[in-house]
């Protein structure tokens, strides 16, 4: 986001005060902003607190409006700096060859290694069009700005690394940029040590990829920031969908009931838009053992005809198999749920989306717990950013017994999900603090009369004996039974 402008609310500002306020508004944590900067986290926070002060605001949400705000004022948008209105689909992304400032053809080596990785790795995700490895060589060592290869590759966005050795140190410097106006968009640092180089490889290519890949990542919501400028009825079935992803991933009762709206025009619009039909399905569920609905039984069928449909459509499509498997649990046909977990597993091993619904399956439905536990932290350390894989650690730590560890994470959750509270007060009440336990309880007989512990447990459905036993156990305890 370019903020030099002298004019309009940032007046005031210096040129750190800028980037910082860009950089978190953008959803950047106070580590990543100062590593990016190269100062310590508690000066961000201290430059934050002085824009807050001079802006006049309270929170990031007042921020980034207030910043997106004035961009359209002062950037309106031109036919060479923003995506056509017209433009609809999954965003075309470029991976520019990784730029080498330390000698040595082993570097090379382990550039081009990195670069094809993250070009496999994205193109395996259907919201992203990813241009050709072959295409993306030809850049190697041209030195052109990113306007310049965004417009010869009709891209919307371009990845771009930097490699620096030194003695058994190696950083690897990693940005989003807007090909459209050469905006950074993202950007991350890791330093790590030289010794194991394809482990470094492993793990920045995994965490590059979830961190813009993932259904709640960077590019998805730089998409939908484009669909919402377009007028409403130019919207097609990629938009809706994207908007309705957006709304399911709420957890409320207002969000998924608009996520169903709109992802229902998806499919109405493109019957073939396989993801479209996933997430509806998921919706479906979601309401169910949210108790969102007064026809349970009714929403467990389109629950079932949606994620059947999106199979038919995409045979590979690991979120679809997972959420299908859990309908399997609850017609009674375990041995084919365990079987579907362990082949979505195989086929995505490092997406992060699939490991957390996957904690969900192995937490509650038939399996370890304590493996639940540990695919949904490994989640989070593939991407930190997605608010819901909170709600799926924090409910296996609940079973697995770390109450304490199941409450630090629904902080990060969907504060306002029904389940979310739920687990809340059964935490709670388990480490003995009566008072939050009772407050939450109170919340959730106020707003979600229809929600119960029992309910949860016959329509997730948690099969699975500890998780039983822990959840009626805490419901026991918080007075939810």
């Amino acid at each position: 986001m370019a903020l030099n402008e002298e004019s309009g609310p940032l007046t005031g500002l210096s040129g750190r005060e800028r980037v910082i306020a860009a950089k978190f508004a953008e959803g950047m944590t106070y580590r990543e902003i100062g590593e990016a900067l190269f100062i310590a986290p508690s000066t961000v926070r201290t430059h934050l607190a002085a824009i807050y002060r001079k802006l006049d605001i309270r929170s990031k949400v007042a921020l980034a409006t207030l910043l997106g705000d004035h961009r359209d004022a002062t950037h309106p948008p031109s036919q060479t700096e923003q995506p056509s209105a017209d433009r609809s689909g999954p965003p075309i992304l470029a991976v520019l060859p990784v730029n080498i400032l330390s000698s040595g053809e082993h570097w090379n080596r382990f550039a081009d290694g990195m670069a094809a990785d993250l070009i496999a790795d994205l193109a395996r995700y259907p919201d992203i069009a990813v241009i050709a490895r072959q295409t993306m060589n030809s850049y190697k060592g041209r030195g052109e700005d990113a306007r310049s290869i965004g417009r010869e590759l009709n891209a919307d966005y371009l990845l771009e690394a930097t490699l620096q050795a030194r003695e058994q140190r190696l950083r690897i410097c990693v940005q989003l940029v807007d090909a459209h106006t050469g905006i950074d968009l993202w950007t991350s640092r890791y330093d790590r040590s030289a010794e194991d180089l394809f482990a470094v490889q492993d793990m920045v290519t995994e965490n590059v990829v979830n961190v813009l890949a993932s259904c709640c990542g960077r590019l998805a919501r730089l998409r939908r920031d484009v669909v919402r400028r377009k007028p409403p009825a130019s919207l097609r079935a990629y938009d809706y969908y994207l908007l309705g992803v957006e709304q399911h991933n709420l957890y409320t009762r207002s969000s998924h009931a608009e996520a169903v709206r709109l992802l229902s025009r998806a499919v109405e619009l493109d019957p073939s838009l396989a993801r479209a039909w996933t997430v509806l399905g998921l919706a479906h569920a979601v309401a169910v053992i949210n108790a969102f609905t007064t026809d349970p039984s009714a929403a467990k069928e389109k629950w079932r005809s949606c994620l059947e449909r999106a199979l038919a459509l995409d045979t590979g499509d690991t979120h679809a198999r997972i959420c299908l498997a859990e309908v399997r649990a609850l017609q009674g046909d375990l041995d084919a749920t365990e079987r579907e977990y362990d082949l979505a597993l195989a086929a995505a091993p490092n997406d992060s989306d699939t490991l957390a619904l996957l904690a969900g399956g192995r937490t509650f439905v038939t399996g370890d717990p304590r493996n639940g536990y540990e695919l949904a932290k490994r989640a989070i350390r593939l991407n930190p950013y997605v608010p819901w894989y909170y709600s799926m650690l924090g409910r296996s730590s609940f079973v697995v017994g770390l109450q304490r560890e199941s409450l630090a994470a629904f902080a990060q959750a969907p504060s306002d999900s029904p389940a979310t509270l739920l687990f809340q007060a059964m935490a709670h009440a388990m480490l003995g603090e009566a008072p939050q336990a009772i407050e939450i309880a109170d919340r959730l007989a106020r707003e979600f009369p229809d929600l119960s512990a029992e309910g949860f447990i016959t329509s997730y459905p948690v099969t699975n004996p500890p998780a039983v036993a822990a959840i009626r156990e805490g419901a026991r305890r918080a007075g939810l039974s």
